[in-house]
This record gives structure tokens, C-alpha cells and sequence, in this order.
């Protein structure tokens, strides 16, 4: 059903690239400009979206073996992720059950235990509580109720959601949409995790705003890439997750093809967007790779930071390797000297005041998408968030 609804896009692509068009909304949206820097709404964004809707925090890829942990950073909370014995990844608060301290420094690695660097309390993989040094001085103490605390968490498609509140009764599969099934097609869970890198950025929605634009391609990048590629875009939606994908009229040389003779690796081009904070686009030179974009609000409502990972289909050669770290380097000066410099920018024009509202044209119908499902979720109250999901085919 999956590769029949991505055949099914290409084919809505292969027309508009015929007819000359592109979907279009009903009209001009507006978002109010405080809405990028007002401390209110922000904090209501973190509280609302960040700490209770699931977030992608790591690939496959990144833990791939028993023993395998990431330590980071999101939305001010810190988190643990470990791949235990039994294959499983779970996700804890990267909190000792003693003191608070925090276990893990930020990074990865391979352990058999994590071991708290204050007083030396040590877990096991699976997040249970198995030494307490000095434990006859300490004092008696039942270490099974006193494991390190679990998040949900759920790996699908080769990815890795936690929601950030462990009482969440948010079904992650729901949330999801079916989503992962398209997904899937990329077979992330086999790809080569090569390099990360780290850029900061202006308001997370200013950000967010940007991998859903295609109108700027050929304007802000006209000294990079953007002469490259099509400034016009159609949107799929999934939920809140969407395909950016414009009009291609080389589609043509498959549509005599039967449904199983169309080539995956071409039907995934595009934009792939994970409500609320994720980008995945995809490239061919030196063999097949993405990067996806992990975006995370600042310390303030007027930054942010985006971890970039660059996978790869297959393990490098040691000359594809040399590729994939030039293009890297490019990707990071691309988005950091020029989307994310712009964007600096343009949140400080919109603090000064001069428009009470930005907009987004019918072309822009990603954009509208994206700041009506913000504002759907800031008003949903805990009860009735599940409602908001609905499977799609």
C-alpha cells in the first residue's frame, strides 16, 4: 500500500509538471510576528509540543549494537538512550536515582553499565539499578524500585521517538500516521551513520519555516545550489508530517512501467518533514545519502540549534568518504551562512515591530499546514490529544 501511495504522488507530480501547476491553497495565511519571539507563546510551545509529543531523537543507525547509548540534550530535558541486551532501545531520564546527577556525559558509546560519575551508583543497560557503592554505610535500600526512569520510546523505520513525559499515554504508532510506513522505503535501519554537526539558528519556527520552502530556492541560493532545483512545490500531508516534493516532468520515463518496476530509490525524492522538528533530504553524488535535521529550540524564543546527520546507504569508500565530507562541509555553510544568516536576521526585523503579520501565499501550503497544526496543538488540551491522529493511508 505504501510504495502504491508513492507511485501514486509521482504520478500527481509528473502532471503538475505537464499542466504547469502546482496545488494550491484557498488563500494567503497570516501568522501574527510575535508569534516567533512572544516568551508566552514560546513557553506554551515547549510545554505543549516539545515535552508532549514524541520527537525523534536518534537513528538507528547511531545504536546499532547490544551495549550502544546516546546521551543528549532536548527541549532542556536530559535523556539516555540504550540499546539492551535483549535488542530493545529504551529511553531513560539521564538522572541517577540518588542525587540527580546527570550519568552520562552528552555523545555515544558501547557499555555494559552506566556508572554515575558523582557517587558511583551503576545501571544496567536495561536501566536497573544494580550497585550502590559503599552500600553497607549508606544504608538498606530496595534497588528495584529505585531504576533509572523510562520514557516511551518506540523504533520504527529505522528511527527513534521519545515522548519527554513519562506519564504520556500518547500512543507514538498513532502519532506517527502511518507515516513510518513511507518511511520504511528508505531502509534506514541498514544505512552507514557517517558524521554530525551542530548549527545555531533563530526561532525553532523560523527554522521549521525554511525546510518547507521551496520558493526561495532559486533566489537565496542562487550562488550555491538553488539554480539546481524547482522553486515550485506540492505538499503530501500524513497528520502533521509532510512530503515536499515539485512538479517532475522525468517522472515520464516510468509510467509505462508496472507498479513493482518503479525505482523506490527515485519515488523518495524530496523533502521529508517529521512533525515538529525534523528534515530528511536526500542526495545521490557519491553514492546514496541524506541528511536529516534534527531542530531543537534554544535557551530563548529567539534561537535554536539543528543537529545535521549525514547517513549513507552503504559503508564508504575511502574516496566516497572524502566526497561525503566535502558535501557535508557544503550542506553545513549552505544552511548556516545562508538560510539559518537570513533567518537571524529576519527574527530581529520582526522583534522591532515594523508588520504586525507574516504571510504565507497558496504556494506556500507546507508553511500554512505546519502553523495551523502548531496552533491546533497548543489549544488540544492533555484529553483529546489522541484525537488529533488519524490514521492515513
Amino acid at each position: 500500500m505504501s510504495k502504491t501511495k508513492l507511485i501514486e504522488i509521482a504520478k500527481a507530480n509528473l502532471e503538475h509538471a505537464r499542466a504547469g501547476t502546482i496545488d494550491q491553497t484557498d488563500s494567503i495565511y497570516r501568522v501574527p510576528a510575535e508569534n516567533y519571539f512572544n516568551k508566552d507563546r514560546w513557553q506554551l510551545e515547549m510545554k505543549q509540543i516539545f515535552r508532549r509529543l514524541p520527537l525523534m531523537m536518534a537513528t538507528t543507525a547511531e545504536l546499532p549494537e547490544t551495549g550502544d547509548w546516546k546521551a543528549m540534550t532536548a527541549a532542556n530535558v536530559p535523556i539516555l538512550l540504550s540499546r539492551t541486551k535483549t535488542g530493545q532501545v529504551k529511553a531513560f531520564f539521564n538522572m541517577c536515582s540518588h542525587r540527580g546527577a546527570q550519568i552520562m556525559a552528552e555523545g555515544r558509546g558501547n557499555t555494559h553499565r552506566f556508572t554515575c560519575p558523582y557517587h558511583a551508583w551503576s545501571y544496567n543497560t536495561e536501566g536497573q539499578l544494580t550497585s550502590i557503592y559503599s552500600n553497607k554505610e549508606f544504608g538498606e535500600l530496595d534497588k528495584q524500585c529505585h531504576n533509572l526512569t523510562e520514557l516511551p520510546c518506540l523504533e520504527k523505520a529505522g528511527l527513534i521517538w521519545v515522548i519527554l513525559n513519562r506519564d504520556s499515554s500518547l500512543s507514538i504508532e498513532d502519532f506517527l500516521c502511518n507515516y513510518d510506513e513511507m518511511l520504511a522505503h528508505f531502509d534506514f535501519a541498514n544505512w552507514h551513520y557517517f558524521d554530525h554537526q551542530t548549527i545555531k539558528g533563530p526561532n525553532w519556527k523560523i527554522a521549521y519555516d525554511g525546510y518547507l520552502d521551496l520558493y526561495h530556492l532559486p533566489i537565496l541560493h542562487k550562488d550555491t545550489f538553488g539554480p539546481d532545483y524547482p522553486s515550485k512545490a506540492n505538499y503530501y500531508n500524513w497528520g502533521p508530517h509532510q512530503r515536499v516534493a515539485g512538479p517532475d516532468s522525468a517522472l515520464a520515463q516510468f509510467e509505462q512501467l508496472d507498479d513493482a518496476q518503479w525505482p523506490v530509490n527515485y519515488l523518495l525524492n524530496g523533502v521529508w518533514t517529521i512533525f515538529p522538528h525534523i528534515s530528511i533530504a536526500s542526495f545521490d553524488g557519491g553514492g546514496r545519502s541524506i541528511m536529516l535535521s534534527q531542530l531543537f529550540p534554544g535557551e530563548t524564543p529567539s534561537t535554536s540549534y539543528t543537529v545535521q546527520h549525514y547517513l549513507m546507504e552503504n559503508t564508504p569508500t575511502e574516496e566516497q568518504a572524502e566526497a561525503a565530507k566535502a558535501q557535508f562541509e557544503f550542506l553545513k555553510y549552505v544552511v548556516e551562512q545562508e538560510d539559518y544568516a537570513t533567518g537571524i536576521k529576519q527574527q530581529l526585523a520582526l522583534e522591532s515591530g515594523g508588520k504586525e503579520h507574516v504571510m504565507f501565499g497558496r504556494n506556500e501550503g507546507g508553511g500554512q499546514r505546519f502553523h495551523d497544526w502548531v496552533e491546533r496543538l497548543i489549544s488540544t488540551p492533555d484529553k483529546d490529544l489522541h484525537g488529533l491522529f488519524p490514521k492515513t493511508d
